[in-house]
């Protein structure tokens, strides 16, 4: 079976540097681009489940995707792929985070979550609760999912050569493309961060 794994495509909040984590923010005009170039780069490719973050941003990227690579696949929604909650301080600029902002980036697994929001253990338990049931089937199809840049890192991070490098070298950019192949209940990442536009 083959998953790929994409974030959402640009918003608003993300050009400006706020903090969106659970603030359901759509796709901007950019946003809505890098989704249809990523769909188009995938045509041919035939997608037998859809699954995203609930989040209007994931949602929207994904439904692009399917249009622009012609296929028609219902998409299910899964509240454990939805982007990390950075409780009170989600909508907030990242200015305003402090010490805490700063441990984010620089040091994740130290990072102990802003109050009524999560800590990055957190986000890696339930998105990669998600992926290992989806291993689990063994179905040989083909799934694409609709994510986040921190839950997409917490999800992949136990298939990363080394996981206490969380961010994996940078945020993964927007609409980038990871592939996950799995058979016999293992799998292997065998695409990482690929995108189809070039970058500002």
């Amino acid at each position: 079976m083959k998953i790929y794994i994409i974030r959402h495509g640009e918003t608003d909040l993300n050009v400006k540097k706020v903090l969106q984590g659970g603030f359901d923010e759509p796709l901007n005009y950019n946003g809505r681009q890098l989704a249809s170039v990523t769909g188009k780069a995938l045509r041919g490719i035939h997608f037998d489940r859809c699954i995203s973050s609930p989040l209007i941003r994931a949602v929207e990227t994904v439904s692009i995707i399917l249009k622009e690579s012609g296929n028609d696949t219902q998409i299910l929604c899964d509240d454990r792929i939805r982007e990390i909650s950075f409780g009170v301080m989600d909508g907030r600029p990242l200015s305003e985070t402090g010490e805490n902002g700063r441990l984010f980036f620089s040091d994740p697994f130290s990072f102990p979550g802003f109050p009524e929001g999560e800590t990055i253990k957190q986000v890696c338990s339930r998105t990669q609760d998600f992926l290992k049931e989806l291993i689990a089937r063994d179905d040989g199809l083909t799934y694409l999912i609709g994510i986040h840049g921190c839950a997409l890192r917490a999800m992949l991070n136990f298939l990363y050569e080394d996981p206490e490098n969380f961010w994996h070298g940078h945020v993964p950019y927007n609409c980038a493309v990871n592939i996950v192949e799995a058979s016999g209940g293992k799998a292997s990442l065998i695409v990482d961060d690929k995108i189809y536009y070039k970058r500002k």
